[in-house]
């Protein structure tokens, strides 16, 4: 009952003033157990999801405490997140003991016991790049989900390599940065991934990544999205909630 009028509460609120803030150790879609599950949803620590450090890590808490693993995802080092606030997450997990996982270790079951998967999105690979030294600091191991790279200039590719030397966990993000549900809704499933989905793809393993997951821009899906991309790549990463507002995502399964 007490969660029930909590999320009754929130959804009031939501009314009022366009936003309401669960607790990151409450959401608990955005865990990881080991169940195998194969659509994933992450929390963000940007600025402007207005997910406090304390809420953050108290999440990390959460995770050591039942030997899960969070997952958080973030845009550009500096400008959508502080240094700062990566920071404190990077430290606050290894105050507690919690290693870094990638999609990838995931994805190839390497990924036991409690942990923390940080992933950062979209285009902003020199800022990326910039923050290696942070990463390298804290030993901690990103999924970059890269978004347009067939646009992205050389001096990039450069810096995409680079980070992937590092250690890091190069994934798709999609060829346009589309919102899903629109484009099937528009196009049907198969053009969405012919247009966006698998290109993405295709272009980062021809350049040399092996690809094994797909983050869905906006983190719009649905279960028929994800049912076609599954046949390609092992896993989906999605949001606890769409950006836009719009209601044409199933939510987080857990």
């Amino acid at each position: 009952m007490r969660a029930h009028a909590a999320t009754v509460s929130c959804a009031l609120v939501a009314i009022a003033s366009a936003g309401c803030q669960e607790p990151v150790a409450d959401i608990d879609s955005v865990y990881y157990d080991g169940d195998g599950r194969r659509v994933h949803c992450a929390v963000s620590i940007d600025d402007r999801a207005d997910n406090s450090v304390e809420s953050l890590l108290a999440g990390l808490d959460r995770a050591a405490e039942r030997g899960e693993i969070l997952e958080l995802y973030g845009h550009r080092p500096g400008e959508t997140v502080s240094v700062a606030r990566i920071e404190a997450v990077l430290a606050g997990a290894r105050e507690r003991g919690l290693p870094f996982y990638t999609y990838a270790q995931i994805a190839s079951g390497d990924a036991t016991g409690a942990g923390v998967v940080l992933s950062l999105d979209d285009t902003s690979i020199a800022e990326w790049h910039a923050t290696l030294p942070l990463f390298a600091q804290y030993d901690a191991k990103l999924t970059f989900f890269i978004s347009r790279y067939a646009n992205i200039f050389e001096s990039e590719r450069v810096m995409v390599r680079d980070i992937a030397a590092a250690g890091h966990d190069i994934a798709a993000h999609g060829v346009n940065h589309l919102r899903g549900p629109d484009y099937v809704e528009s196009h049907g499933v198969a053009a969405y991934l012919a247009d966006e989905v698998l290109p993405s793809i295709a272009i980062l393993e021809a350049d040399g990544y092996p690809v094994t997951s797909f983050a869905y821009p906006f983190g719009a899906r649905t279960r028929e999205s994800d049912r076609a991309i599954l046949e390609h790549v092992p896993l989906v990463r999605s949001l606890t909630f769409s950006l836009s507002g719009v209601p044409v995502q199933d939510s987080c399964p857990h």
